[in-house]
């Protein structure tokens, strides 16, 4: 009968009280209680601060007033670098369990975002002027960076995750993990499911990291990095049993994994995306590793979330009755 109820609708700003800077914790309270099934309307800030955007050349008034509330009054920071709304708790999630992200609309809060230069090679960034402001035009939903340069926009959030297990302690915000945490997979934009392992009573999710346009490998550490809105949904699965992070699009299938070393967290993409064919579309093993080869694409999610880099094999649904 419960599964029948309208689900409730949430609101979650990005507040001093309502952000957690830098880190997942098991210890950490959460800012919202909602039931298995209710939506969250968030709000997310980007990863900067007040003084680099203006030194950046962004207009003091350009500059979000949550943010500088945010930056000002929020003290307890670190080990990371973002700004992650929450942690929501979710009734009814307990440790095994899996948590299902639903993403059904993410826009732009703002009109501009930014891009640094640092990351895989950053012996290509020039020695000043390293953060480029961004417009961002939210009609049409581009940007450009030139007269002949035009960039889709395609909201994601970078960072979004459960606590860790509590004998973990704080985890960094930077590297991605079992958890999720800062995957950067361009893929999981509105319209597509992440599913994610349960560690602590509630799953204490938390979200941040906005944004709008990345490439795979996202090489000079950001993407065009924005505030967004989000409207997720969240619900309990008892039904599911992973590892790492899975996640659907209405076109693929998409397993993940991450590691220090990029030779392992290949890996263990595959040997997910094998498991998942084993488990849900019953194959041999010989047939998914076969179909993998055949048909599965494995790409590079991202190089700069130090220690871990992150691996992701995309399975198109097409190739299915």
């Amino acid at each position: 009968m419960a599964a029948a109820q309208t689900p409730l609708v949430h609101q979650l700003p990005a507040t001093p009280a309502t952000v957690a800077w830098g880190y997942y914790s098991a210890a950490a309270k959460p800012v919202l209680h909602v039931a298995s099934g209710d939506i969250v309307v968030v709000h997310t800030m980007l990863t900067n601060v007040p003084d680099r955007l203006e030194k950046a050349g962004l207009p003091p008034a350009k500059v979000q007033q949550s943010l500088r509330d945010i930056t000002t009054q929020v003290t307890d920071k670190g080990p990371g670098g973002h700004i992650l709304t929450g942690p929501i708790a979710v009734d009814g999630a307990e440790v095994g369990d899996v948590l299902e992200v639903r993403f059904l609309k993410i826009r732009p809060d703002i009109d501009y975002g930014y891009n640094g230069c640092s990351g895989f090679l950053k012996e290509n960034c020039a020695d000043s002027g390293r953060t480029r402001i961004i417009q961002l035009d939210t009609v049409h939903m581009t940007a450009s960076l030139g007269p002949d340069i035009t960039i889709p926009l395609q909201p994601f959030f970078g960072s979004m995750g459960n606590a860790p297990p509590p004998d973990s302690g704080r985890l960094s915000s930077n590297p991605p993990g079992m958890h999720a945490g800062n995957l950067d997979n361009k893929y999981l934009v509105a319209g597509t499911t992440l599913y994610i392992p349960v560690f602590a009573p509630g799953a204490l999710f938390e979200i941040g990291d906005g944004h709008v346009a990345q490439g795979d490998g996202e090489v000079d550490q950001t993407a065009i990095e924005t505030s967004l809105r989000g409207r997720l949904q969240l619900t309990v699965r008892k039904d599911l049993k992973l590892t790492w992070p899975r996640a659907e699009t209405p076109t693929d299938y998409i397993s993940m994994a991450t590691d220090p070393d990029l030779f392992l967290a290949t890996r263990a993409a595959i040997q997910e995306m094998v498991d998942f064919l084993v488990a849900d579309k019953h194959l041999t093993r010989h047939e998914a590793y076969q179909l993998v080869s055949i048909a599965g694409n494995v790409a590079i999610t991202q190089l700069v979330d130090k220690p871990n880099v992150g691996v992701h094999v995309r399975m198109p649904k097409s190739v299915f009755k």
